[in-house]
């Protein structure tokens, strides 16, 4: 991947009081750097059109994490835990972080990460049970441990808790420097795959399938417990025969070693009428994910796939899964 050099640096001032927010305003000294009263609320941005949305994806916004509160979850992990970043660099279509563009875009970087991580460890230890912490649901943490080197330092400090693991998903395959550190055994790495033609032309600006199956037998052999998300699914025309294929090059590319005990999630696409408004004005080209005949209305402004055509999916992956990895558990469809 190459590496992300941002057009402007949008900061609190308050970021300065931080060592990582001195170390962010320092490596970025020669990129134009702009002092805001909110991450949360930046005017310049909101006034921009949905075309310009590319353009907002290149700028950076440093500044500090004011909400800390954990959302119980039941799937994967026992919370969704805000942390050190929300949005990303990359492009894809789907984004479901893409809530309102003008403030979800672009990647913004959280500073205080001490508090945050000090948290998590306190209730990881005064529970009775071993807890799962998601630190990755607002953002991807392997691009963003590329410009700020968080996730590294939160599995290195992580270890200092009696108990308890910390997960993630990411589609990037930057896990060179994160394959010999200390405090592996509390991580749960998980992959997010889809099918090369879905990652080439609605995944935009993520690793390829190849470069992230290969992340995938490095992470395992450097001793990390290991998913895989298919995710989310997208009903494109062919859908059956492509998402076969990935099976198949999951099955013949895993290593050994990862094959013996990794999981999977499967995840169905939700769309939604901000999507389609940024994709028209901001991808005039690209492939258009509405399908009036594939998908009904949840929620204001939100699409997901019909219920019989999301019972047909799970069956058709679920045979695959069975066929080609009889030995692995399915977590949940969702």
């Amino acid at each position: 991947m190459r590496k992300f050099v941002p057009d402007a640096i949008y900061y609190e001032e308050k970021a300065k009081e931080y060592e990582l927010g001195k170390e962010l305003l320092e490596k970025y000294k020669d990129v134009p750097q702009i002092i805001i009263e909110n991450h949360n609320n930046i005017e310049e941005m909101r006034k921009r059109e949905n075309k310009e949305f590319p353009r907002m994806k290149r700028n950076l916004i440093i500044g500090i994490r004011k909400t800390h509160k954990f959302v119980p979850n039941n799937k994967i992990s026992d919370y969704l835990v805000p942390y050190t970043s929300s949005g990303c660099t990359a492009m894809c279509l789907y984004c479901y972080l893409v809530c309102n563009y003008n403030k979800c875009a672009y990647l913004r970087l959280f500073v205080n990460r001490e508090e945050m991580l000090d948290k998590i460890i306190k209730t990881a230890n005064e529970s009775e049970k071993e807890l799962v912490f998601e630190i990755g649901s607002n953002s991807d943490l392997v691009l963003e441990n590329s410009i700020t080197g968080n996730l590294k330092w939160t599995i290195e400090n992580f270890k200092k808790a009696e108990k308890g693991y910390i997960t993630f998903p990411t589609k990037f395959d930057m896990v060179d420097d994160l394959l010999d550190i200390e405090g592996k055994e509390r991580v749960i790495f998980r992959m997010s795959v889809n099918p090369k033609e879905v990652i080439q032309k609605v995944e935009i600006g993520t690793s390829r399938l190849e470069q992230r199956v290969e992340a995938i037998n490095k992470l395992k052999e450097a001793g990390y417990k290991v998913g895989i998300l298919i995710a989310p699914v997208i009903f494109v025309d062919n859908w059956e025969k492509l998402y076969e294929e990935l099976v198949i090059y999951l099955k013949e590319n895993l290593s050994e070693k990862a094959k013996q005990d990794v999981f999977f999630e499967v995840i169905f696409m939700t769309y939604s009428f901000i999507h389609r408004k940024i994709n028209e004005e901001a991808f005039p080209s690209a492939i258009n994910l509405y399908d009036q005949d594939l998908m009904t209305g949840r929620g204001k402004g939100k699409y997901t796939y019909k219920q019989e055509l999301r019972k047909k999916g799970e069956e058709h992956i679920g045979k695959l899964l069975e066929k080609y990895f009889p030995n692995n558990r399915i977590v949940y469809f969702s």
